[in-house]
């Protein structure tokens, strides 16, 4: 019979936090607990405790499913990362995190933690479709009502008339200017529900962009039998992920905050290139490897990458279509950027499935490729073009009896586009004026021909 993992376990466990769980104070809600942000942000803040201490341990707060509270808050918050790579595994048994509540049943209790003096920060893993955002990029307000966005303002109005200090609200999703995003969002929100809250939040919380990136495949059952194997305990909130990590903050902080910086974090004033290469180059080539691999049956990225046609397209799509619309910084490599992606790409013990990454393309794709192509200048992009009509005919419903249904928040209207008109019609149908694609890319004669001309294939190298 398997032992859950539990704190009582702590002691028994060789790579663990050193700092005292129980005498630190709850310094972070975070929005979105999902296995990214247990492979990232609470694995940086971790070990931040580790190394300079603080009050920053986590409540969590699930959105929508009640699974992560199942699997961690049994467990006291703990659970194993597992780095995998080629050379073997490396586990740390992570602590940051106190519980996880449930939003729709947690609120008074969610609603404390942000009101409480010890929280300095909120942060957010809500996807893309998590900010409620309508197809021009405003706020969808019906939509924002089942959002974060009550509770948050709940949380601020609390604070507010208790005479506390503001917050860092903190994006860490893959949105271009995902903090002014935020920002503008909020604005919109509490310009529309409480005038006198939006001259509060304003002038007392900041809202910085960041860029985050480490590739954390969703665990499976698999992953957790060997762990359990491994340590002798079962561990249901465990997460796999690769040893890359990458954390870009901008220094706009509301008040105090971990020494991120210390276990790795860069504390930048401007995230922006750091954010453009990595949505461009990194999302960019993952959403392609996506629709172009499962089309060619293949189930994972180091599968897809090792295709030495969608390696030749997708190296392209980086290094000749991507890299030349942003403007590096000053330490940016961007050749070396794409040569070592391709190499996380390859990691052959992470199984990170085509069919996750191919998840809600809708929110996705405007910035991963349309960005690119509306900052081409004249260049041709025929590997995005290409991804594109991948795409197209993932809505059509050409993988889905290999990989199952189109998992996307706009999946009816955009299969229904697809299905009931001419290849020419569906482009200028979803990217034309007024299209649910459009964007100030444009698709010229050239552009929908190529598009068009895609079969699944053979992608333009």
């Amino acid at each position: 019979m398997s032992t859950r993992l539990a704190p009582a376990h702590l002691p028994l466990v060789a790579a663990r936090p050193a700092y005292d769980r129980d005498q630190r104070a709850i310094g972070i809600v975070h929005f979105g607990l999902g296995a990214f942000t247990r492979a990232h942000q609470a694995w940086y803040t971790d070990r931040a405790m580790d190394t300079a201490g603080g009050d920053w341990m986590i409540v969590g707060v699930s959105m929508r499913s009640p699974d992560v509270g199942a699997q961690l808050n049994p467990q006291g918050g703990l659970y194993t990362l597992a780095q995998r790579s080629a050379e073997g595994v490396e586990l740390r048994l992570i602590g940051s995190v106190a519980q996880v509540l449930q939003a729709g049943e947690d609120t008074g209790a969610i609603v404390e933690h942000l009101a409480a003096p010890t929280t300095h920060i909120v942060s957010f893993t809500v996807t893309e479709k998590g900010y409620c955002r309508g197809a021009d990029g405003s706020l969808d307000p019906a939509m924002a009502e089942r959002g974060f966005y009550p509770l948050l303002a709940a949380g601020l109005e609390r604070r507010k008339s208790a005479g506390l200090g503001g917050l860092t609200l903190m994006s860490c999703d893959n949105l271009a200017d995902n903090g002014h995003q935020l920002r503008a969002l909020l604005r919109s929100y509490l310009g529309e529900t409480d005038p006198a809250l939006l001259d509060w939040f304003e002038h007392h919380c900041t809202t910085p962009c960041t860029m985050v990136d480490r590739i954390v495949p969703a665990t499976t059952q698999e992953d957790r039998a060997a762990l359990e194997a491994m340590t002798g305990l079962r561990d249901e909130g465990a997460v796999v992920t690769e040893p890359f990590s990458q954390w870009v903050i901008e220094d706009a902080f509301a008040g105090p905050r971990p020494a991120w910086e210390a276990v790795g974090a860069q504390i930048v004033s401007d995230v922006a290139p750091y954010e453009t290469a990595k949505l461009r180059m990194l999302n960019g080539a993952h959403s392609a490897l996506a629709y172009l691999g499962l089309a060619r049956g293949h189930a994972h990225v180091h599968e897809a990458v090792a295709d030495p046609v969608l390696r030749a397209c997708v190296s392209r799509l980086m290094s000749e279509e991507a890299a030349p619309t942003i403007h590096a910084g000053p330490d940016q490599d961007l050749a070396a950027y794409a040569a070592a992606l391709l190499e996380r790409f390859a990691n052959p013990a992470l199984n990170h499935r085509l069919i996750q990454i191919a998840m809600d393309g809708s929110q996705k794709i405007s910035q991963r490729w349309l960005a690119t192509l509306a900052h081409a200048q004249g260049r041709q992009c025929p590997a995005i073009l290409t991804a594109i009509g991948a795409w197209l005919a993932h809505l059509r419903g050409e993988n889905i009896a290999a990989w199952g249904t189109v998992d996307d928040p706009r999946a009816d209207e955009l299969t229904a586009l697809v299905q009931n008109s001419q290849a020419e019609e569906q482009i200028n149908a979803i990217f034309g004026e007024g299209g649910p694609m459009a964007s100030a890319w444009q698709p010229s004669s050239a552009d929908r021909a190529l598009i068009m001309a895609w079969k699944g294939h053979q992608p333009v190298p």
